[in-house]
């Protein structure tokens, strides 16, 4: 299937049981009506009309499990969509990404309310899913401000610009002039820690004589940290914890998180309104690095920690967002918009329980690390209008103009947290074990301006057939102008039968966090017993350049799309879409470059203590192939409705080119592999190829009770050691809810996500590190188990 997949989309539509739907586009049996605002300008477009396949989220899906994160929620309601759920990975642990369609998570383009979201300020680097990316983190939009998701499963560079390769989300906030919402709610997994609490709410206010709205929205809660990790099992020595100790904490974090949305509309006139709307959010969080035994020669001071210490990363995360704006339209019918859209997300690092033992006994425990900072300014102006050029319906012609101002900061720590100091023992690495912090060399204040011209127009040529054509050219002033373009079109059989496709270029334009981010990671490799300390170079950096490391250029994507719109009979929604998404010059993070003559290439340049390198590079060229099938079906009953839904996605990716290694790879003994068996074998099989989504809920007058059961696929870690590859089964998860409703406000659930304590295959012990690391971090939905949650909601 994986090899044909436009042909296997019309087989599946062909065979697709009348039951099978998509949970992703359950808010309502009038999904197929709902006005969509997202891949298109035509200001009364519907999901049954749209040329490309997207899905609707509505509120009470994304509320419907124990979660609180909007990542998580997302994940359990869209087959192509993954967010595994890391742990040890440093600032990643705390701040994870999603992808979407197999790709990075920094080629999903986010929105709210249409407008681009920015980027969270972390650089994911250790040895997870979406490494070496720099996406929006979706969780610091509070789960309660949100009226429903859009999910465009397509290329839309040609349309919003660069990220838009695998798809776009757009978060659409919650806009009622009157009533509100009132939510409590407790959970804990079923091993006996992990416990969640959160309150949130919302709450609309009409303003004047109903000339416009204001609403509000709030969460706060608290997240109680998980441990999965087993006691030691290996070879005592110096470097590790006594035989049967347990020693690290391996799981969910520690966080404490609130959160704050607003959404203004005001009619000034009868052709102009005001609006604004924006989020913010802060998160404490609290993970945990590798132990450092007793022992240990030259990472503990035994005065110090006589028994060892662990590490911990304690996360500061603010992130705030504002978009205000005109628009309005003139009586011969031109309508526009005229935004200024901000974002800014700072993100601190603590490291705690640690202490820098190049500073000897006298070190400190705790130190300040530094802070990353994004920050993005938008200017837009967006204009469109119907002509009656004697078609089915009025053409939409529409263009824009955008200014944008994208900032990166990466700020030092205190001297203790990033110094050698030579006073420890012989041999001691500088800065704070478990994360160092960032030295005055390495940090730096960088800024890049872009300027974009776009263009589309959109038709219903017949009662039957529709389509559009997009294209959009951007200028940034750090690497040069890229265009993209976009061709869409749907044809009608019937009212029960349709055909859409699309053909589209895109780009993704090198973050700035990419081009200039470097510290030294603490990276633990497969089959060795001690972790290493690897320095990331900025690929202009002249020791990058040493390693042959060239100058980052934009990627490159070509996407495909064919897909049926099938509704048989009244209430059946179900969609296949077959796609392909070529991307070209793909952005990795290099292998881990280590070895003798990797350090004393690094000593030469004045960098002692670290045992490897890595840069950014364009060195891989990808193509990904799938398939999703989606719908939805509701089934009238006596007095009560019974909806089924269901989703399935598979999707494949192959690394297409490997450029050659550059000379400086192959000289001074180095015989390196800049993308190594390991860095592949994540983008091809870490993520799941398929996943399988089934769910029922039947709603009475009180009472209503929901099932949904997922089967994930399986993942394959392929570590630099062959002997050591492994794959990890697929496996079902159930969740399952009951909810009663006394009357029309109160409403009382009691659930559980995963009740049948499901955890992924474990690790053999060579990828254990000698027996503590029960799972992988591959696993698409973590390795928590059971839990458990009761809710208490109130409307007015």
């Amino acid at each position: 299937m994986a090899r044909h997949p436009l042909a296997a989309a019309l087989l599946l539509a062909l065979a697709a049981p009348a039951a099978l739907a998509q949970s992703a586009d359950a808010p309502s049996p009038g999904t197929l009506d709902t006005i969509i605002v997202t891949g298109t300008r035509v200001a009364d477009r519907t999901v049954a009309e749209s040329q490309s396949p997207i899905d609707i989220i509505g509120s009470e899906a994304l509320q419907a499990t124990g979660t609180t994160e909007l990542a998580t929620a997302l994940a359990r309601a869209l087959p192509s969509l993954n967010f595994p759920r890391p742990a040890l990975t440093d600032g990643t642990s705390a701040i994870r990404p999603a992808q979407l369609r197999g790709l990075a998570p920094d080629q999903v383009l986010v929105l709210v309310n249409g407008k681009r979201r920015h980027t969270s300020s972390l650089l994911n680097l250790n040895g997870t899913i979406g490494r070496g990316s720099a996406p929006v983190d979706l969780n610091t939009i509070p789960v309660s401000a949100i009226d429903r998701v859009e999910v465009l499963r397509d290329g839309a560079s040609a349309q919003y610009g660069s990220d838009a390769i695998a798809g776009v989300v757009n978060v659409v906030l919650k806009g009622a002039r009157e009533g509100g919402s009132l939510l409590v709610q407790h959970g804990q997994y079923s091993a006996g820690d992990g416990a969640q609490s959160q309150i949130a709410g919302d709450g609309g206010l009409a303003l004047g004589e109903d000339r416009g709205f204001l609403h509000l929205s709030a969460q706060i809660g608290r997240q109680h940290r998980t441990n999965r990790a087993r006691p030691f099992a290996g070879t005592p020595g110096p470097t590790q914890p006594a035989l049967g100790q347990k020693a690290f904490v391996i799981g969910e974090p520690d966080v404490d998180f609130g959160a704050v949305g607003l959404n203004l509309d005001y009619a000034l006139t009868d052709h102009l309104s005001v609006y604004a709307f924006g989020t913010a959010s802060n998160r404490d969080i609290t993970s945990f690095a590798f132990f450092r035994a007793p022992g240990n020669p030259t990472q503990n001071i035994p005065s110090i920690y006589p028994d060892g210490f662990l590490p911990e990363i304690n996360n500061i995360s603010r992130d705030r967002s504002l978009v205000a704006g005109l628009k309005g339209f003139t009586d011969s019918g031109w309508n526009w918009d005229l935004s200024y859209n901000h974002g800014y997300n700072h993100l601190e690092f603590y490291t705690r329980n640690t202490l820098n033992a190049s500073l000897g006994a006298s070190s400190p425990t705790e130190f300040y690390d530094g802070a990353l900072e994004t920050t993005q300014n938008i200017v837009n102006l967006d204009v469109s209008r119907q002509f009656d050029w004697g078609l089915a319906y009025p053409a939409t012609l529409s263009f824009g103009v955008e200014a944008r101002n994208e900032k990166w900061n990466q700020s030092p720590g205190e001297y203790g947290s990033w110094a050698d100091a030579g006073q420890g023992p012989v041999g001691a690495p500088g800065g704070a074990q478990g994360f160092g912090g960032f030295a005055p060399a390495v940090s730096g204040a960088y800024d890049r301006d872009s300027h974009a011209a776009y263009v589309g127009l959109e038709a219903d040529f017949t009662e039957q057939f529709s389509g559009g054509i997009a294209a959009r050219y951007e200028d940034y002033d750090d690497f040069g102008s890229q265009a993209s373009g976009k061709l869409s079109a749907r044809y009608a059989f019937s009212d029960a039968v349709a055909l859409r496709g699309t053909v589209s270029s895109g780009f993704r334009a090198p973050s700035l966090a990419q081009q200039y981010f470097q510290t030294v990671s603490t990276v633990f490799l497969p089959g060795v017993s001690t972790p290493f300390e690897i320095r990331t170079f900025p690929a202009s950096s002249a020791v990058a350049q040493a390693f042959g490391a060239e100058p980052l250029q934009p990627e490159e994507s070509l996407s495909y799309s064919l897909g049926l719109v099938l509704q048989p009979t009244e209430g059946l929604y179900v969609t296949v879409d077959a796609y392909q998404i070529d991307v070209d010059d793909r952005i990795a993070l290099s292998s881990n470059l280590t070895g003798d003559a990797v350090r004393t290439l690094l000593e030469s340049r004045g960098i002692f203590g670290v045992n490897g390198g890595r840069y950014f590079t364009n060195a891989i060229d990808t193509r990904t192939r799938g398939i999703d099938v989606v719908g939805t079906w509701r089934v009238p009953l006596a007095a009560s409705t019974l909806d089924l839904t269901g989703g399935y996605n598979h999707t494949k990716t192959e690394i297409t080119r490997i450029a050659a290694n550059p000379p400086e790879l192959e000289q001074n003994g180095l015989n390196l592999e800049r993308i190594d068996r390991v860095e592949a074998g994540r983008i091809e099989q870490g993520f799941p190829r398929n996943k399988l989504l089934l769910g029922g809920v039947w709603t009475g007058q009180q009472w209503s009770f929901s099932v949904n059961a997922t089967r994930y696929g399986s993942v394959r870690t392929t570590p630099n050691n062959a002997a050591l590859d492994q794959e990890y089964g697929a496996k079902w998860l159930l969740d399952v809810s009951t909810s009663f409703r006394p009357d029309d406000r109160w409403t009382l659930t009691l659930g559980a996500d995963n009740v049948l304590n499901e955890y992924p295959d474990e690790n053999s012990f060579g990828n254990s590190t000698n027996g503590q690391f029960p799972y992988s971090n591959l696993s698409p939905f973590g390795f928590g188990g059971a839990f458990v949650y009761g809710k208490v909601g109130y409307r007015w």
